[in-house]
């Protein structure tokens, strides 16, 4: 999807289009006849279709047959106007092997724009090739021909503004009129580095100054193209392997057993007319540098004037806009069957509830970031989530959720367990607690916990989830993930059946962690307990690593007076 790029390409194409922008409004008040150019070099020809598109605009099938338009996302290189219809003069070229050797023909309406260009471009065949020649060109001439002209006045080419590419720009091609450049590939040599740079350090005058009889200085914003001339090669010096033991359940504790239902994923009913949001902190999304790129990057040569790169001109989207947007893609994506018409009379409560979740801070932004880049469409996922998460918070009545099992293994156990590890950190477990034999930790907060939890009277068993099974599913953003918890306990909490707990120790919360959390109090816990075979569920995640004792007991001691399945110390 065009619409999915990473966020933190889509930041970066961002800060490189906005100081083009000012370039380009330069050059257009100095009179210049031909525009400044953007070169986009990717890594494969999947990826540069995407990038054009993103950049340039596309159309797309839509669900009943119907053709759907997007326009493209940088504004001066688009090659539509704002109704769907495609300029006369194309803005954004694609230049790949696919396209050179595809037999697309050219749009009519560029032929007949072009058609003065069109017809000296013949002529000029005719000259070089003798007569007759012209008449058997291709598509595919006049687009080569488009690409080895771009920044000459008068010629096919004069009007490009960008040119999206894979390899076809690393010799013969003396554009002298190359701005800004972006890297979108690995290179493996300081030579093709320098070959992509090289198709910026062609002066667009070699007219001397004057004043100085010198040149005037020229520059190019180049991002995504490394340099290092001071490299050295690295010699691996061998490593002893490391200890292995192996971890697996005891035969003699098989009374000690949990076992857990495997869910493949969520079943929810939500109502059709009211749509209520209840909001916790896992509600939060913040927005950094870490998510979306580097919003400000200073630009400096060896010599020469520095520019800061930013994105600044985003701060100008109204609020409004993208609450709409946010609130579409919410309906689009979670409130709509597959196959079937998003529930439209849903529009309104969901840009209510979007809207709140907006005013109400739910929405972070630091590091030089801005709410309109909730407009990504992985940051837009990430939005979504949360506030689908809290909507299924705000359903009144748990038992509209119902979690589904993996139709060919529902069920896992302790007793499965048989493993080796090399960890270094491990607890030997207490024969009279745990199935398992060893606990491989990955942070001494887990071994801390295992003291704690072998030395509470109302913990009956309890194992770690490492080579058990247990998985939870959620989505983050657009993209399903699996969560695999830190601990599963069996309690007594002073009913007849035992309190089956999952346990997570969080020392430090990444944004995932909060999904993660939501997920497993809005989905996993009342849609297991929903079930009624695998017993009472219930969550619980500590983050004051130094109080973890202390928590837990307060945790365990509130459960016979509340009936909560889901809680957070």
């Amino acid at each position: 999807d065009p619409l999915s790029l990473p966020s933190k390409l889509q930041t970066a194409l961002e800060a490189l289009y906005g100081h083009y922008s000012k370039v380009f409004q330069l050059w257009d008040d100095e009179g210049i006849a031909v525009p400044p150019v953007f070169i986009v070099v990717c890594n494969n020809t999947a990826t540069s279709k995407l990038v054009y598109e993103f950049i340039s605009g596309f159309e797309r099938p839509g669900d009943n047959g119907a053709t759907n338009f997007h326009n493209g996302r940088l504004e001066l290189f688009r090659n539509y106007d704002d109704y769907g219809n495609r300029l006369p003069r194309m803005r954004t070229l694609l230049i790949d092997s696919e396209q050179l050797e595809s037999d697309e023909a050219l749009d009519p309406e560029f032929r007949a724009a072009a058609a003065t260009e069109i017809d000296q471009f013949k002529r000029e065949i005719v000259q070089r090739t003798g007569a007759g020649t012209a008449d058997s060109l291709t598509d595919k001439d006049l687009l080569r021909e488009v690409m080895n002209t771009v920044g000459k006045p008068g010629r096919l080419g004069e009007g490009v503004r960008c040119v999206v590419s894979v390899s076809m720009l690393t010799e013969g091609w003396d554009t002298n009129t190359v701005t800004h450049i972006l890297g979108l590939r690995a290179f493996g040599t300081q030579l093709l580095c320098e070959q992509v740079v090289g198709r910026a350090l062609r002066r667009q005058s070699y007219e001397l100054n004057p004043e100085t009889n010198l040149f005037d200085t020229e520059y190019a914003d180049i991002l995504g193209i490394p340099f290092d001339f001071t490299a050295k090669p690295v010699v691996v010096k061998p490593t002893k392997p490391a200890e292995t033991v192996r971890v697996q359940a005891v035969r003699a504790r098989e009374a000690l057993e949990i076992t857990f239902p495997r869910v493949s994923g969520y079943r929810a009913e939500l109502p059709n007319d009211r749509l209520r949001a209840t909001f916790s902190p896992d509600s939060v999304l913040e927005l950094t540098p870490l998510l979306v790129g580097p919003c400000t990057v200073l630009l400096e040569g060896i010599v020469g004037e520095g520019i800061t790169l930013d994105v600044k001109h985003l701060d100008k989207v109204r609020p409004s806009t993208v609450a709409f947007n946010l609130a579409k893609h919410l309906l689009y994506k979670h409130f709509r069957d597959p196959g079937e018409e998003p529930k439209l009379h849903l529009f309104t409560p969901l840009k209510r509830i979007t809207r709140e979740w907006l005013d109400r801070g739910y929405l972070r932004c630091s590091g030089g970031t801005f709410p309109a880049q909730l407009m990504y469409q992985e940051m837009a996922d990430q939005a979504a989530e949360r506030i689908y998460l809290a909507c299924q918070a705000g359903v009144e009545g748990s038992k509209r959720i119902k979690a589904i099992l993996d139709a060919y293994n529902p069920e896992g156990a302790s007793r499965f367990v048989n493993f080796n590890t090399s960890k270094p950190l491990r607890w030997t477990t207490d024969a009279a607690r745990c199935h398992v034999n060893l606990v491989p930790c990955d942070s001494e907060w887990e071994a801390e916990f295992c003291r704690v939890a072998e030395a509470h009277p109302r913990v009956l068993a309890y194992v770690k989830n490492q080579g058990l099974g247990l998985e939870v599913p959620y989505r983050d953003g657009a993209t399903p993930r699996r969560y695999l918890p830190d601990f599963v306990l069996r309690v007594d909490d002073g009913r007849d059946d035992p309190l089956n707990v999952i346990v997570e120790i969080k020392g430090f919360r990444r944004g995932d962690a909060q999904l993660k959390a939501e997920t497993m109090r809005a989905l996993w816990i009342p849609g297991v307990n929903n079930l009624g075979r695998f017993g009472r569920w219930a969550f619980a995640e500590f983050t004051a690593v130094f109080e973890i004792e202390a928590r837990f007991d307060e945790w365990i001691e509130s459960l016979p007076q509340s009936a909560a399945m889901a809680a957070s110390a």
